[in-house]
């Protein structure tokens, strides 16, 4: 009796020092959410080098127009050599093949270069975007920003009913100005790269 006396009295004892820690031990310190907003769509418009690749893609592609409407004309032009020429003579086969040769070549032509553009014009969306992401991230980091949501800060268009509908569609209801972090990530991204942009051509001198 004695025994299970003793016993219980230091089961109890521990009990007590089990929910006397529990009432002392601080509770893990939680960081405040703090909420960011980026418009991706405005950094793509303001973003210098988002533009500088784009006018570059551009350039290429009307390069391509000029060999494609060169070849173009030439097609034409075999055409009108076939119209002088009766239907089955030699020199009308002749030129019928090379029309068949021309054509093939063109529309060949036509398709790797509408493939080419659309992978460049990907990658250049792909290197900006990750580019935004990794300022964004930085940017969040080094004021504490625990999220950074997507939205489109333009004001709500009232003129026109589908811009109006997409605009009252949007995730964002309300922020505070100071919550909406484009400006600064822009500014940033525009800075790096005159910089970078200073520093290349200084090296290439």
């Amino acid at each position: 009796m004695k025994k299970l006396i003793v016993l219980l009295t230091v089961v109890g004892a521990l009990g007590i020092i089990s929910i006397a820690s529990a009432q002392n031990a601080q509770p893990a310190q939680s960081i405040p959410h703090k909420v960011g907003l980026i418009d991706m769509a405005r950094v793509f418009r303001e973003y210098t080098k988002f533009s500088v690749l784009r006018d570059d893609l551009r350039a290429e592609l009307r390069k391509s127009d000029e060999k494609a409407k060169s070849m173009a004309l030439q097609i034409n032009k075999v055409r009108e050599e076939m119209k002088q020429f009766k239907q089955g003579s030699p020199e009308y086969i002749k030129r019928e093949n090379e029309l068949t040769r021309l054509t093939t070549e063109f529309e060949t032509f036509r398709k790797q270069m509408q493939r080419e553009f659309l992978r460049k014009e990907a990658d250049i969306y792909k290197t900006i975007y990750l580019e935004v992401v990794d300022v964004v991230q930085k940017y969040a980091e080094y004021y504490n920003y625990t999220l950074v949501l997507r939205f489109n800060g333009e004001k709500l268009d009232t003129d026109d009913p589908e811009k109006l509908i997409r605009g009252m569609n949007r995730q964002v209801i309300y922020y505070r100005a100071e919550d909406d972090i484009t400006p600064s990530v822009i500014e940033y991204l525009n800075r790096r790269y005159e910089q970078a942009k200073a520093g290349s051509n200084a090296t290439t001198k």
